[in-house]
Order: C-alpha cells, then structure tokens, then sequence
C-alpha cells in the first residue's frame, strides 16, 4: 500500500487558501446536492457548507424506504427536486448532483443510474463501494476493493494515530469533515481518487470500478471553481502554486 504525504507551509498554505477563497468568490455557483444517504454523505456535505458562501448548496437527503431506493432512483429524485426547488424558490440551479454508493445494489441499476444521470443533466459523484473510501483517501492510496466494515477499521486507526487517542468511527457523526480536514489532507485524496478513476479511464461498467469514487469531482467542484474539468488536480495545484509565486 503505497503513501505519500504532502508537507505543509503554513505561510503558503495561508496564501493559498485566501486564492481559493477569492475564486471561490468570484465564480459562484449554486448547486442541488441530492444523498441516497441519511447521515453520512448529507452530515459530511453540511460540512463542507461552512467553507462555502451561504446559499451556494442546497443539501437534500433521502430517506431510504425498501429496495427501490437504488441509485437509479436517487438520480430520478434528484429530477424531480430539482423541478420542485426551483418552482418554489424561482433559484435556477447550475448544477444537480446525485450522491450514492454502489453498496450490493444490483450492477445494472448502478450503471444504469450514471448513465441516465449523463443523459439528463445529473452529475453523479458515485462511489464503490462505499463513501468511506473518500475519507480513508484523505489518509492513504487504496489499491483494492474492501468492505464498508473494512474501510471503518482503516479510517479508525488513522484518525487515532493522527489524534493520539482512541477513535470510534460513527457514520452518523456530524464532525467527519472537521475530522478530515484538521487530520487528513483534502487535495492529496483528491489526487488519489483521480489515480484510482485512471484505472479504469474508458470503462463504463463501473459496477466493476471497484475500489473508485467520483467524489472528488463534486468537492473540486466546490472548492476549486478555478479547477478546469478536464485539468488534473496536480496541474491544478502546479498553476495555482505558480499564480501565488507571481503575487508574492
């Protein structure tokens, strides 16, 4: 298991943020993020919210109720709230997003569900097989599928190594993105999670993508609006690194 850390400037990680927050100022956007989770995906994005201006997500969470809450049906949910939200509020989002995991849902309802999303303007930042997997990338590179169970341990003994006392993972915790953000390292699990999605770059059966998450997609989204779609995340930082040199 390979693993990289990235050190830390203080000065200059102090000018960087104040460049982020800047492009984040200026590019705002508003988008409709819609959870097939109840508590660890909507707790995690609620989160996040504080480091963005108010109003720029509106956070919707579903209720799983039976089987046919799948993938598939967050992403016709995610259409149908869409409509609704913006009949009631008269706010035209700029982008819809549906966040699932590929958990032991049917392979064909989670493929099914990326490519409807593609097809109808819903961005799916999907993961597989859990989400846990995007928060163990703010810790280490992971090179194989494991369960949810197994990315619980994992995360676990980071975060106690990290903290220098016992650490209980609870999946409905409110404190995971505040956990990561003061322990792990955001933009290397972004650079992670764009090395596992060029494993299987020009494959569409992501049932099999495993482990793989488009997570990182949504949160460069958010949090680096400079970011182009198409530019990696080290390009990103290289060019953002050589902006701050320049003002300096």
């Amino acid at each position: 298991m390979a693993r990289k850390a990235i050190k830390v400037d203080s000065k200059r990680f102090a000018r960087q943020e104040t460049s982020r927050k800047q492009d984040i100022q200026a590019k705002r956007k508003y988008y409709l993020i819609v959870c097939e989770g109840t508590e660890t995906e909507p707790n995690y994005f609620n989160g996040l919210k504080k480091s963005l201006r108010p109003g720029m997500i509106e956070m919707v969470d579903l209720h799983a109720e039976g089987t046919g809450h799948d993938p598939l049906t967050v992403v016709n949910d995610a259409l149908e709230i869409r409509k609704r939200q913006e009949e009631f509020s008269g706010r035209v989002f700029d982008e819809v997003w549906a966040v699932f995991d590929r958990d032991d849902f049917p392979a064909q309802r989670f493929n099914n569900a990326i490519s409807k999303g593609r097809d109808v303007g819903v961005h799916c930042a999907w993961t597989n097989e859990a989400f846990e997997l995007w928060f163990l990338l703010h810790f280490q590179f992971v090179q194989h599928g494991m369960s949810r169970g197994q990315y619980k341990a994992k995360l676990e003994k980071e975060l106690a190594q990290k903290m220098g006392l016992p650490f209980a993972y609870n999946k409905n915790s409110r404190e995971m993105y505040d956990l990561l953000i003061k322990h792990g390292n955001q933009e290397q699990a972004i650079l992670w999670a764009e090395r596992l999605e060029a494993v299987f770059a020009g494959q569409t059966d992501y049932s099999n993508h495993n482990p793989c998450t488009k997570v990182h997609t949504l949160i460069a989204k958010l949090l680096y609006p400079g970011k182009k779609e198409d530019e990696s995340m080290n390009d990103y930082l290289q060019q953002r690194r050589e902006n701050v040199r320049k003002r300096a």
